[in-house]
């Protein structure tokens, strides 16, 4: 996959790097020359512009990546107007990062198709979900037991609980099932909120956009991810 990374600070070059050791095409670009120079032999193709200048901004690659990502953390303006300009020139996929509650609550506003929080994801945790195509959180239990929280790939959705194969095939067992319901913030902008699903039963199926809370060894996780990737 083609990807452009906006701001190459740690978080951006340290995601730009690892993309590119999973064999993609990552663009990068800062205002910053230095973190420029650190990077342009690292990646595809590295750019010194100003992302909060339309011109300079329409410069990128905009229509022919597969998703942009605008890491700009620290300049809260930047990232804002950034993500604005993208919107404005057609970017259809957009993952941005933000570093507090309210900038998560204006980048929501741009209706972007990911919020980054790093503080909560490191960037190697993201890149290993580029890589899957879904969204993954995991907490160790011990030392070969995990607890995984991840959304309902493609694959599966439509497919009633009572059928699902993790425990059979991956020996991974569902603890919970959660799905998306409206909620209003506080600057009244409407988005969802995952709630668990009570007392499903085995017809329950699966939806675009569920969360899924499962538990099970590392191999177990690596051959359904396999399975589901393959």
């Amino acid at each position: 996959m083609r990807y452009l990374i906006i701001g190459l600070g740690i978080y951006g070059a340290n995601l730009a790097i690892d993309l590119t050791a999973m064999g993609h095409e990552v663009i990068g670009a800062d205002s910053n020359p230095t973190l420029v120079e650190a990077l342009k032999d690292k990646i595809s193709t590295a750019y010194i512009i100003d992302s909060t200048d339309e011109a300079a901004l329409s410069v990128l690659p905009l229509k022919t990546v597969d998703l942009v990502i605008v890491a700009i953390g620290e300049n809260f303006g930047a990232s804002v107007k950034t993500v604005a300009l993208l919107r404005k020139l057609g970017v259809k996929t957009i993952y941005a990062r933000a570093v507090d509650e309210i900038h998560e609550t204006i980048l929501q506003g741009f209706k972007v198709d990911r919020i980054l929080t790093p503080e909560q994801r490191a960037a190697r945790e993201l890149t290993r979900e580029l890589e899957l195509g879904c969204n993954v959180d995991s907490m160790r239990i011990d030392s070969d037991r995990y607890v995984i929280r991840f959304a309902v790939p493609e694959y599966y959705v439509g497919t009633p609980l009572g059928e699902l194969d993790f425990e059979k095939d991956f020996n991974i067992k569902v603890v919970a099932v959660s799905r998306p319901a409206p909620k209003r913030n506080f600057l009244g902008i409407t988005n969802n909120e995952l709630q668990k699903i009570e007392n499903p039963t085995p017809d329950t199926k699966l939806e675009e956009g569920d969360i899924i809370t499962v538990i099970g060894s590392q191999r177990g996780f690596r051959d359904l991810f396999h399975h589901i990737s393959a």
